[in-house]
């Protein structure tokens, strides 16, 4: 009987470390990376009233918004999500690189903005449209009566 009670005492152990290990792996710190921000190094080969638009984009790549070429603003962002366990993920840095440039397309000014900062930057508006429009319910239940095929009402072909 001794036998089975050391066995049993084993696999309560073996199950009580398993069940540590999981609990370990599951609150550890996941660090997710979203965007791009061209180094210091890339960034200091920028000069401001000489370097073109174009130079700038063949240099750091396309920038991550259509409307920043409208306002004559190239905007490069970068993130960094932590999350821990269970838990939802948590933005724990945030940069925004923005190089402005005059009528000439040579750059203006370049700015960089952080979490810290506390300043919004639209980069992008995007919205999806429902495709329904403001048609209250009586409407569209009115206006489906008018699809019904009576030959389906009725059972015929």
């Amino acid at each position: 009987m001794s036998g089975m009670t050391g066995k049993l005492r084993n696999t309560v152990k073996a199950l009580g470390l398993v069940s540590a290990l999981a609990i370990a792996a599951g609150c550890t710190q996941l660090d997710r990376f979203h965007g791009f921000i061209p180094p210091a190094e890339e960034l200091a080969t920028v000069s401001v009233g000489t370097t073109t638009k174009d130079e700038v984009i063949t240099l750091f790549g396309p920038p991550i918004s259509e409307r920043a070429l409208q306002n004559n603003t190239i905007y490069y962002a970068s993130s960094q999500f932590r999350r821990v366990g269970p838990f939802a993920p948590e933005e724990v840095d945030r940069q925004v690189l923005a190089i402005d440039f005059d009528s000439s397309d040579r750059v203006r000014n370049i700015s960089r903005y952080t979490l810290d900062d506390g300043r919004v930057v639209v980069l992008d508006r995007r919205v999806t449209e429902d495709g329904i429009a403001d048609v209250t319910f009586l409407s569209q239940l009115l206006g489906s009566l008018g699809r019904i095929d009576a030959g389906q009402l009725l059972g015929g072909q």
